[in-house]
Order: structure tokens, then C-alpha cells, then sequence
């Protein structure tokens, strides 16, 4: 049932990552590179297809397939409806710790439109590191928290579970989206295009969280 054919890296977006001036993790420089190992569904099968990993004990899901699908639901079909898959994957600890974890990322190839969203920490704090935020980054949180602080650790901002549920549904999920539809219209579609990407992602993810015809939360 494994099928690991290279696939694009379309997009991700790390912790602590910022609009419009975004660091690249690791795993995001390889943009080219990145694989996934599920097949394209079957023909009359129905998508998106949820798959829901166990987080570990450090980690938790802010939101639910239910929540995410009820908010695919409420944007234009065309927008979703070459989406195969949304994947609740856990991330480990250790690449958390070294700067490596995304919150989310869109991933094409293969037959398969995928969308990952990885967890978010039990401490409720978004690290990053032992550099203090600059203020573009907190600029682009703070509609959810301005709750800066520090410890041994580093940086970090702290949330309240009910605005991680906002910042994921609201601006992660529909930061995604936007990438989708690039690949469905093959815009941006290259390594030099990346910040035409981020940018035009970002601004689908404000345009359709603040659209009066499209209530993402309940």
C-alpha cells in the first residue's frame, strides 16, 4: 500500500516563521526533495481523506478533522476539491528542540494533494530560540497573543489553547490552501518563486479569515 515516489516540498511554514520574511527550516531548504508515502485514492473514492496521528505526550492537536473539514466546507468548492488528504502528524521532540518542526506544510506529487499539520507544545509556548523576535514576526501574531517571554530555553510566545485553535484554522489551514491552488494553476511553482508563494499564501489566509461570507470559526 506504500508508494514513495518523490514528491515537491511545496511549502511549509515553521515555528516562529514569519510573514513576508520567512527563515527556512531545514527540512524546508530541501524543497525538492521531500517525499511522502501515500497513494493517490481510487477512482469514485471520496476526498479529502483524514489520517490522525497520536501526538506525543509533548504535544497536542489544537483542532480537530472535524473542525478543519467544517472549514473546508464554508470556502468555495473549487478552492479544496483536488485536496486528497489532511494529515494530523506528530513531530518529534528533538526536531522541535533543533528548530527542524513545522506547523504545517502543503505537499504535491504522485496523484496526491496533501495537507500536514503537526502539533502544537503541551507548555503552550511557540519557541524561537535564543534570539529575542523581531517585531514583523510579533506583529504577525499578535491577533492571537502578544504574550512575549523568556527562560533558559529562549524566546517564546505564550497562547491560550483557544487562540492556537483561531491561529491554525484561521491562518495556518488557509495558508495552506493558497499553496494548493497554486499547484492546481502551476504558479510559483519553482525555488526562486518561493516568496511570491508565501506572499500570495498569506494574503489568501487574511482575505478569506476576515471574508463576511465565510465564518471559518464556530
Amino acid at each position: 500500500m506504500i508508494n514513495r515516489k518523490e514528491t515537491a516540498w511545496k511549502k511549509s511554514r515553521k515555528f516562529g516563521d514569519v510573514k513576508g520574511g520567512r527563515r527556512h527550516p531545514k527540512l524546508a531548504d530541501q524543497i525538492f526533495k521531500s517525499q511522502h508515502n501515500l497513494l493517490a485514492p481510487s477512482a469514485g473514492q471520496e476526498t479529502s481523506i483524514f489520517i490522525e496521528d497520536n501526538p506525543s505526550k509533548d504535544f497536542f492537536f489544537p483542532v480537530t478533522a472535524e473542525q478543519v473539514r467544517k472549514t473546508l466546507e464554508k470556502l468555495p468548492k473549487e478552492h479544496s476539491k483536488e485536496l486528497t488528504h489532511v494529515w494530523f502528524r506528530k513531530v518529534k521532540r528533538t526536531d522541535y528542540q533543533n528548530g527542524n518542526a513545522v506547523q504545517g506544510s502543503f505537499i504535491s506529487g504522485s496523484g496526491v494533494n496533501l495537507i500536514v499539520l503537526h502539533p502544537f507544545p503541551n507548555d503552550l509556548k511557540m519557541r524561537f530560540g535564543d534570539k529575542k523576535p523581531e517585531l514583523k514576526q510579533l506583529k504577525f501574531y499578535a491577533p492571537y497573543t502578544t504574550q512575549l517571554g523568556s527562560d533558559e530555553n529562549g524566546w517564546f510566545l505564550k497562547w491560550e489553547v483557544e487562540r492556537i485553535k483561531d491561529y491554525y484554522l484561521e491562518r495556518l489551514l488557509l495558508h495552506e490552501i493558497g499553496h494548493h491552488i497554486d499547484s492546481m494553476y502551476h504558479r510559483f511553482w519553482s525555488k526562486a518563486y518561493k516568496q511570491k508563494a508565501e506572499n500570495f499564501a498569506d494574503n489568501y489566509a487574511v482575505v478569506w479569515s476576515n471574508s463576511e461570507t465565510v465564518n471559518v470559526i464556530e
